[in-house]
């Protein structure tokens, strides 16, 4: 018999080795409901995943109460044990990689870091719809590894952004693929498609199941953050519905439509004196009845609160909570509906039944996700494991992004590519080129490795030296003489100058255009004294004004990399020593200083000839650019033609013919008029002969624009309608082919929001050529 001390000592360790083990099985436990091995959840119908999902989440929500109802309508919804159904975060990010950002996100366990893609204004670049629909394919799955690892505690991810990048002053214009409506809408429709598991064309989720969960936001017209006393939390964005339609809508409608998005993100700012989470127009009419939209619609973290407590809209709180949810908004990131909904159902400014409605889509979406048909792990996604997170697969895949997003701006003298053998000495000058965070951009997560654009280059020129140049990149004191010492004595000089967050992020918009501090200054001191030409690196999400160095000489060449993500260091040396031929063209016009006496403030898109305003962004600003959109050199030369076009008359006969009310006597036909058939048989198919003319390989971009030959304000001056990619040979050519529908290419809208075909003619663009097309109306 064995002594009763030893014996209780080890039951005592026996115990608590069985409390750790639950412990650390329920810490990697990813959160599901419906648990197969309990008894009373088991019987419930909507545990049944043989059942249509309309008829299980109907079965859930008759079985709550009204207060656990109301837990439900925020982003950290709490457990229902009675229920078996488990906790929900649906607050996690995942913009360019698995973020850290967000409430649902743990690097605390097996898995610390997540593959960091570039910053969407670069990946935007490539102009390559395959590739950003493969990085959202790998960011999917990567996220689906980290919840199965129980390190996530929710598979809906709030991105992408899809606003346009209206004014360059926004400090969250790098979040977005640019300024172009139809390119960001495709982007929008890659990203939705890859992260949520559907194929590149769309369609393969016919039975609703998704890997993820992706969210358009910012819905609508949110395109300002902090600008002088401007905030956007209570910024009224007046927005004419001509600009509505053809800028601001776009992107959102494709992400629905074409993307099929499980979710939209309301905006916190005020369109036309309505709050967009309190806009039953926009969230259920145009969205949910116009666009077909099946999913549920969040409010930006605290946007009902701030109905109330910063808008004045909402008198008190429980009429910001009706507002919202008689809206159509589904849940609440923060946690005003779970303070206030239960009032305002006393108060009989909510129905039960708005609170159903809600919960039907957040409960359908769970479903979809398959957490609540017991154990994901178990099911379909349940194989993705951590061997995906940060897989040789993902970081390649970072690093083709980088290298065909980073744009070629100027190159004098073929000063590029470097010679490797040549090259013996570098002097890299740059407060931020010794810098691996600043490579990530916002939203960013923890990068799989970490390294600086200085080490990338040490990789192929051991004798590099290095000096920051400013004290911060707000360069408010530079040490010129020192950074000059060492430019003089290297075979050749890299400055890597530019913005970070500090200067354009969230909450911050820029107040100037040009580069801050004495950047500039810094810049001219080391030109003019370095023995041979200088590189100019950009590091920047928004645009800047570098006339400057655009004219100086003694500037042979200048890139923009954006925020490169993990693999930028890497993707720079490459191009710099000619192991890749840059191809990446640029999603932003670049304005320049003048531009800042515009106001940010300003929504219109169209210039106003008689009071001088310019406009905003390729399609219809008729000012200075220092960059125009879709810009980029390359280490060769590519040469276009227009191969056929098949049809160049297209006749939209129709009694509803309009005599245009704006400045000027085009005569339009409304595209509502037009038959299915009559668009169907007017579109163009046209075939572009592309061609490297030069001496090296390349992938490059072509464009294909449109342009009307009225100079009317509100006519755009051009209009992308198409963009492929070829990869190239030396000497060799090839045929692209575009298919051109004019009743979705050819449009405008009028001032009163409604798309039209305007009478004339009209001009294929690609590159210098140009190519007739004639409308009859």
């Amino acid at each position: 018999m064995g002594h009763p001390i030893t014996d209780q000592v080890v039951t005592f360790i026996f115990f608590i080795f069985i409390c750790m083990l639950f412990i650390s099985t329920e810490s990697t436990q990813p959160p599901f409901s419906c648990d197969s091995s309990n008894p009373v959840t088991i019987s419930f119908p909507f545990c049944n995943a043989t059942l249509p999902i309309p008829q299980r989440v109907n079965d859930l929500v008759s079985r709550l109460k009204l207060e656990e109802k109301i837990l439900q309508l925020v982003n950290a919804a709490p457990e229902i044990p009675r229920l078996g159904i488990s906790a929900y975060e649906w607050w996690s990010e995942g913009l360019h990689g698995v973020s850290r950002h967000g409430k649902g996100t743990l690097f605390n366990g097996t898995i610390k870091a997540a593959t960091m893609f570039p910053q969407i204004i670069l990946t935007a670049s490539t102009f390559d719809e395959n590739l950003w629909y493969r990085i959202a394919q790998a960011i999917g799955k990567e996220a689906r590894a980290v919840y199965n690892a129980g390190q996530l505690k929710g598979m809906t991810l709030w991105a992408p952004n899809i606003n346009i990048f209206r004014d360059p002053r926004w400090g969250r214009g790098q979040e977005t693929p640019g300024e172009d409506p139809m390119m960001v809408g495709k982007y929008g429709v890659a990203y939705v498609r890859g992260l949520q598991g559907d194929s590149f064309e769309g369609g393969k989720l016919q039975d609703g199941h998704l890997q993820a969960s992706a969210c358009c936001k910012h819905f609508i017209a949110q395109d300002l953050d902090n600008w002088y006393n401007f905030s956007r939390y209570t910024f009224d964005a007046r927005v004419m519905k001509q600009d509505l339609a053809d800028s601001y809508e776009p992107p959102f409608k494709s992400c629905v439509e074409q993307g099929k998005a499980s979710s939209l993100m309301c905006a916190y700012n005020l369109v036309n004196g309505i709050p967009n989470c309190a806009n039953f127009d926009l969230l259920t009419k145009i969205a949910r009845e116009q666009w077909g939209f099946q999913g549920y619609i969040v409010s930006d973290c605290d946007a009902v609160a701030i109905m109330h407590t910063h808008q004045g809209y909402a008198k008190e709180p429980e009429d910001a909570v009706a507002a919202t949810l008689r809206a159509g908004m589904d849940v609440n990131c923060g946690s005003y509906l779970k303070s206030y909904t239960k009032s305002a159902v006393e108060k009989q400014k909510v129905k039960e039944s708005d609170i159903d409605r809600a919960l039907h889509n957040l409960f359908s979406i769970r479903m979809r996700l398959g957490l609540f048909n017991g154990d994901p792990r178990k099911l379909e996604y349940g194989d993705i494991s951590s061997v995906e997170v940060c897989s040789q697969q993902h970081r390649a895949l970072a690093l083709e992004a980088a290298r065909n997003g980073i744009v070629l701006l100027k190159n004098s003298a073929k000063l590029l590519p470097l010679s490797k053998i040549k090259t013996t000495s570098l002097a890299v000058i740059g407060p931020k080129a010794n810098d691996s965070e600043v490579l990530l951009g916002n939203y960013e997560g923890y990068p799989c490795k970490n390294v600086t654009l200085l080490q990338g280059l040490q990789e192929y020129v051991k004798n590099t030296m290095y000096h920051p140049g400013c004290n911060f990149v707000n360069c408010t004191s530079a040490a010129i003489d020192e950074a000059v010492d060492i430019a003089k004595k290297a075979d050749c000089v890299v400055l890597i100058m530019g913005l970070d967050q500090t200067l354009e992020r969230e909450k911050l918009d820029r107040t100037e255009l040009g580069l801050p501090g004495m950047q500039e200054s810094l810049i001219t001191e080391i030109t003019q004294a370095a023995s041979k030409s200088v590189i100019l690196v950009l590091m920047c999400g928004g645009p800047v004004d570098v006339s400057f160095a655009k004219d100086n000489q003694n500037i042979g060449a200048i890139l923009w990399v954006g925020y490169p993500g993990e693999g930028g260091a890497t993707a720079l040396a490459e191009i710099l020593f000619g192991e890749h031929n840059p191809g990446g063209r640029l999603p932003v016009t670049w304005y320049p200083k003048e531009f800042n006496k515009i106001s940010m403030t300003d929504m219109r898109m169209r210039p106003l000839s008689s009071t001088g305003y310019p406009g905003r962004t390729y399609r219809f600003y008729n000012g200075p650019k220092v960059f125009e959109f879709g810009y980029g050199l390359s280490y060769t030369a590519y040469s276009y033609a227009f191969a056929s076009v098949n049809q160049d008359k297209l006749h939209f006969k129709n009694p509803k013919v309009n005599k245009a009310t704006e400045n000027g006597s085009v005569l339009n036909i409304a595209v509502s008029e037009v038959a299915s058939e009559v668009c169907n048989n007017a579109m163009i198919t046209v075939k572009v002969a592309v061609k490297n003319q030069g001496e090296r390989a390349g992938r490059h971009p072509v464009l294909l624009f449109l342009r009307h030959s009225s100079s009317m304000d509100e006519v755009p001056r051009k209009t992308l309608i198409g963009f492929k990619s070829v990869n190239l040979e030396a000497g060799e050519s090839t045929h692209i082919a575009f298919d051109v529908k004019p009743c979705e290419h050819f449009t405008r809208a009028n001032r009163y929001g409604s798309l039209v075909i305007d009478e004339g003619k009209y001009f294929l663009l690609v590159g210098d050529e140009e190519y007739p097309v004639t409308v009859f109306v």
